[in-house]
């Protein structure tokens, strides 16, 4: 049994954000019907290869445990559909721009009056009112104007995105553990309710001392680089053969560390006495360490310097995160069989439940592959989903 057995989620949702958060619902149990257009997610032909068909790997990243239906929402029987499903729905989500899902009588109110045990999520950019409110949203926006970027990058080149989608990673996993909250709820009153995260807030809400350095001094702080602006030494220092993260995090490891690089005097020096006093005299201090790190590859300093108690670590290629020894012990990586690429690879699932763990049971669906299964499930007979089918309400037109 799994945690979110008996949960249905009805999924409006495209590209990544929403995509990411029912994922995660149905990686534990959920029963996530993605409901896409004729043409499907626009994220299934997102990809480096042109033979991947609408199946490319940015789809499969946040599309497993999920069954794939095809609607026309600009027809009337296609919203009576997705109103159908979600009177039978525990939760449905969308992540159109407000006011959409309203002028489609698929809004909250409209499917909330019909089934009021309905927890209905709205994913948006910037929220559901305000000035900004109507404006696209997308992740490389909100990095900006969360200040994420303002903080993030070197002195030379100034602001930097991150390497991931990380603002609708975060808003995805904001926007799962909302639903979660809401369904909990419903156990002891026994109704639904709207949950609504945007994708700036979610990102915003991560800034914590980044912030809390600009509430306590009045001025915002600048790009951070490799380095902790509250913390040293704590950051990327160069062993013989290239980088590596070394996190001295506390005055016990900053002692280790010395012992370890033979340079006990630093223990003494005034200018290192505290973290306080080391992240002033960075700069003097850091070449001091990287000199030192001349001595060994950064292999053999992560593995010199964590068996003697000093936090650190590689800074990995992506081959390489998915050929480590304990990233393929945590399952972070797995195969499955899939019947557009042979055998798809996965990232595992983080989140480690000793009694109801989460399970990879379905791979990403293709293009309205469980249509007809849903549609018969939802009480429509053979005959009205093959008149859906003949009038282009439901069905499949994948991209050329």
């Amino acid at each position: 049994m799994l945690p979110l057995d008996g949960i249905r989620v009805v999924d409006l949702t495209r590209f990544l954000a929403g995509p990411f958060c029912t994922q995660e619902l149905g990686d534990f149990g959920a029963d996530v019907i993605k409901v896409e257009p004729p043409d499907g997610d626009h994220s299934r032909y997102q990809s480096l290869r042109q033979d991947l068909l609408g199946n490319s790997y940015f789809f499969a990243a946040a599309n497993r445990n999920k069954r794939s239906i095809t609607v026309d929402l600009s027809t009337e029987a296609g919203r009576a559909i997705v109103r159908r499903l979600a009177g039978r729905a525990d939760v449905f989500i969308e992540n159109s721009r407000p006011g959409v899902m309203e002028r489609l009588g698929l809004g909250a109110r409209a499917l909330r009056e019909a089934n009021p045990r309905l927890v209905y999520c709205g994913i948006s950019g910037f929220g559901q009112t305000g000035p900004y409110s109507a404006r696209p949203g997308f992740d490389q926006v909100a990095q900006g104007m969360s200040g994420f970027m303002s903080i993030t990058g070197q002195e030379p080149t100034g602001p930097t995105r991150a390497g991931i989608a990380l603002c609708d990673l975060v808003c995805a996993l904001a926007a799962c553990r909302g639903i979660l909250y809401a369904l909990l709820a419903r156990e002891r009153t026994g109704e639904g309710q709207e949950v609504y995260v945007s994708i700036v807030d979610a990102m915003v809400s991560l800034l914590t001392w980044s912030a809390g350095m600009y509430f306590e001094t009045g001025t915002p702080p600048g790009v951070a680089g490799n380095h902790h602006p509250l913390a040293s030494p704590f950051g990327v220092y160069q062993a013989k053969d290239g980088p590596f993260n070394l996190c001295a995090g506390n005055e016990a490891m900053w002692r280790r560390l010395c012992e370890a690089i033979d340079r006990r005097e630093l223990m003494d020096d005034p200018r290192f006495a505290t973290s306080f006093d080391r992240v002033a005299h960075r700069a003097e201090l850091d070449p001091i360490l990287n000199a030192a790190f001349q001595a060994r590859t950064a292999a053999e300093w992560v593995a010199y310097l964590n068996e003697r108690g000093v936090a650190c670590g590689p800074i990995y290629n992506l081959a390489q995160v998915f050929s480590d020894p304990q990233i393929l012990h945590e399952e972070m990586l797995v195969e499955r069989p899939h019947p557009a690429l042979g055998t798809v690879k996965l990232i595992g699932i983080p989140i480690k439940l000793s009694a109801t763990p989460g399970q990879i049971r379905r791979t990403p669906p293709l293009l309205g592959e469980h249509t007809d299964e849903v549609l018969r499930e939802a009480g429509y007979s053979a005959a009205e989903v093959a008149r859906l089918r003949t009038e282009g309400v439901v069905g499949a037109r994948p991209r050329g």
